[in-house]
């Protein structure tokens, strides 16, 4: 099974499988495809997470997350506000457009250490599917059109860009053929170098010299030092359910599980999906754990994150105990102490080797800077920092940059159960939270799971998609809570489900173009024949 949020990039997984590769070598060729199918979220100048169950039960999360460059320091923005909702706004938007926007990329390296460490394909075959779609084009969905439209003032500054993507000045049409020829070139000298070609080669001369002059500020240095981490996951316990995840500098793995500690002395179930009771005490629970994230969940390499302290049931029962569920409080941290525009893929194979992995460049088309002659688009991944110093979150050289990605996987009795996870930034790990309330309290089909209408909370203000009745959200405001629609909460899950005959569920929500791609099946056995009679 093969779920990504794009059918050409499950295509280019399932090819993999078909070929006789296993899940590691499917999900890196459909990332490689989503470089080029969706090239405003995923791209080899990014960063990501890999959660990795091998078949004999081994789980490992590869940390390619993007770090600080060398010459980068906490001061090197104008902060323009500490608002809730603003502290990221600095002069000029120089964390978000432009080269001083980008960090170190550790996309590329993360993809091929995954493959070269548990796959079972060589890269160059890997990248064919990739190299296919770039050299011969592939259709524009409405959905990269429209964002492109989304982007399309910052995207007109980029000329490489605005010619690809803003043809005659407008949009790419839906139903356009995108070809891609500059970056298909770099796919084969990936192919034929390996991460090398980015990170001692031509690739990374290309963006190391249009740093240097456009005042970015990442050199061959800092592409020559990039080491993708190998980590331990985070584990916990909730209703008989084992829930493994990423742990810092991801925030998703404590955090789940802290969310979940707190949910679990109360009958979601019985309570209901969407009830005033059970979006509320979602509420709260979400608004503790981003409190305490706030102060305590950074790079574990420049912060102390005390990871046991947050995923103890014990203080679960005492942030709990201040819950009241006919009132919305105002949380602050129990302890002293980015951007929606992201792609997940989820992969199992025959064998028991399964992939949650999520990749971004950040913001939507990242940069909006593409790196010329190469196709590359740069992250801008520096937003994720806080420009203010002296805080968790606050820029040193070298230091990753923090993440809400959730590559999460649930396990009933030592026996996998669920793998998933979606973009959405902040909103990625709430979302996936909801989702494994939604399986495992409410008893949905991983497709009802997967689509459920969703909430999210920041500020006071209370977040619900258009689908929660409008009597839900009176009842809401009543108890304190400041309610907005939102078309849409975070971005399109996707999702395995394990069943217990054997069986593989997938699904794809209707917040993306996902589509999940199935084999099943088998090769005719010795001495089994047909008849015609």
């Amino acid at each position: 099974m093969v779920v990504t949020n794009h059918p050409l990039a499950s295509a280019a997984g399932a090819q993999m499988l078909l070929a006789g590769g296993n899940a590691i070598d499917a999900a890196v060729a459909s990332l490689f495809a989503l470089t080029v199918v969706e090239p405003m979220m995923v791209g080899i100048l990014g960063g990501g997470l890999a959660h990795i169950r091998m078949a004999d039960g081994r789980h490992t999360v590869l940390d390619g997350l993007s770090t600080a460059p060398r010459r980068a320091s906490a001061d090197m923005y104008d902060c323009l506000s500490d608002e809730i909702g603003r502290a990221r706004d600095v002069r000029d938007r120089l964390n978000v457009v432009g080269p001083k926007a980008v960090a170190v990329p550790g996309a590329l390296a993360g993809w091929c250490e995954a493959l070269a460490r548990f796959g079972t394909l060589p890269l160059e075959e890997v990248l064919q599917p990739a190299i296919a779609l770039a050299e011969r084009g592939f259709i524009a969905t409405p959905y990269l059109s429209n964002c492109i439209a989304g982007a399309a003032a910052d995207l007109a500054r980029d000329p490489g860009l605005a010619r690809l993507l803003l043809p005659g000045g407008e949009r790419l049409q839906p139903g356009t053929r995108l070809i891609q020829t500059d970056y298909a070139a770099s796919l084969r000298l990936i192919a034929r170098d390996g991460p090398a070609a980015l990170y001692a080669g031509p690739l990374g001369k290309a963006l190391a010299d249009f740093m240097a002059a456009n005042d970015g500020l990442i050199d061959e240095g800092d592409l020559a030092a990039y080491r993708v981490a190998e980590r331990e996951p985070v584990r916990g316990l909730y209703r008989g359910y084992e829930i493994v995840g990423p742990p810092p500098p991801a925030s998703s793995g404590v955090h789940v599980v802290q969310m979940l500690n707190i949910l679990e002395a109360f009958d979601m179930g019985g309570l209901g999906f969407g009830s005033a009771d059970s979006i509320h005490l979602l509420a709260e629970a979400l608004k503790i754990a981003f409190a305490d994230r706030a102060v305590a969940t950074a790079d574990p390499a420049f912060i102390k994150v005390p990871v046991d302290r947050l995923i103890d049931k014990a203080y679960a029962d005492e942030r709990r105990a201040l819950i009241a569920i006919d009132t919305a409080k105002h949380w602050t941290a129990g302890l002293s102490g980015e951007s929606a525009d992201t792609t997940h893929v989820t992969v199992a194979d025959s064998d028991g080797n399964v992939i949650s992995t999520t990749q971004t460049i950040n913001g939507i088309f990242g940069a909006c800077t593409q790196i010329p002659g190469t196709g590359m688009i740069a992250n801008n991944y520096m937003f994720n920092f806080d420009p203010h110093p002296g805080r968790a979150l606050s820029i040193a050289p070298g230091k990753r940059v923090f993440t809400s990605m959730a590559p999460m996987m649930a396990l009933k009795q030592g026996r996998l159960a669920y793998a998933l996870g979606l973009p959405g930034a902040l909103r990625i790990f709430p979302s996936a939270l909801q989702a494994l309330v939604n399986l495992i309290d409410h008893g949905m089909s991983l497709q009802e799971a997967v689509e459920a209408p969703r909430i999210w909370t920041e500020g006071g203000v209370l977040e619900l998609e258009e689908a929660i009745p409008d009597a839900v959200a009176a009842e809401l405001t009543a108890r304190g809570h400041r309610i907005v629609r939102s078309p849409r909460i975070a971005g399109g899950m996707n999702a395995i489900a394990f069943n217990a005959d054997g069986t593989l569920t997938g699904a794809a929500c209707w917040r993306a173009d996902g589509t999940p791609v199935a084999m099943s099946g088998g090769l005719a056995r010795a001495g089994i024949g047909f008849s015609t009679n």
